[in-house]
């Protein structure tokens, strides 16, 4: 099975463009998952014609996805992603996150000459202005209602899926900091059901 990976905000407007780039490039079936990056699945077609069945194939590994059990969602420390603010074609723009101008204009005063927050320190991957930081930096369930249209029921699944998904763009789908933040979400939901 063909796997490719689009990092982009999950919306229905943003679903439709994706899909419109799976029907420009004729492929035979896509699978959108729900989440703040689309992943889509096509099966190759085979001989004659007829679809072939993706192998199924059990793996510890679960590539960044989580393995079922609730998730809790929390930042994990020494990774930043969040604060790359310009990541590129593949996200949307402020100008389709935000309704209100002045958030359009604070989003853009913030971004780097190389893309990245003025607040985010390198060197210590922590931001400078934390406690004080803009409201749309904060990952908490009624930020994501107002700016993405995510219920609260839903808000720990998508705000994983959103870090997955943006880690794996700024620091790859191998990296330490996605590696830390799967084992951040698992520790957390381990600690969540079994009381601790």
């Amino acid at each position: 099975m063909l796997t490719i990976v689009y990092p982009i905000l999950h919306t229905s407007k943003y679903k439709i463009s994706i899909l419109q780039v799976f029907e420009s490039t004729k492929m035979s079936h896509i699978t959108a998952l729900p989440s703040f990056g689309i992943v889509c699945s096509a099966h190759k077609v085979g001989r004659k014609g007829k679809k072939t069945a993706p192998k199924n194939k059990t793996s510890k590994d679960t590539m960044g996805f989580s393995s079922g059990r609730k998730e809790i969602w929390r930042c994990v420390e020494n990774c930043g992603a969040c604060c790359k603010l310009a990541k590129g074609p593949a996200f949307p723009t402020p100008e389709e996150i935000f309704s209100d101008p002045s958030d359009i204009e604070l989003y853009r005063s913030l971004i780097g000459p190389d893309g990245w927050c003025i607040h985010y320190e390198k060197n210590t991957r922590t931001c400078s202005i934390y406690p004080d930081r803009p409201y749309f930096c904060r990952v908490e369930a009624d930020i994501f209602k107002k700016l993405y249209g995510i219920e609260n029921r839903k808000f720990n699944k998508e705000a994983c899926s959103c870090c997955r998904d943006t880690i794996k763009v700024i620091y790859g789908p191998n990296s330490k900091e996605l590696n830390n933040f799967n084992i951040s979400i698992k520790d957390s939901s381990s600690a969540l059901s079994t009381g601790v």
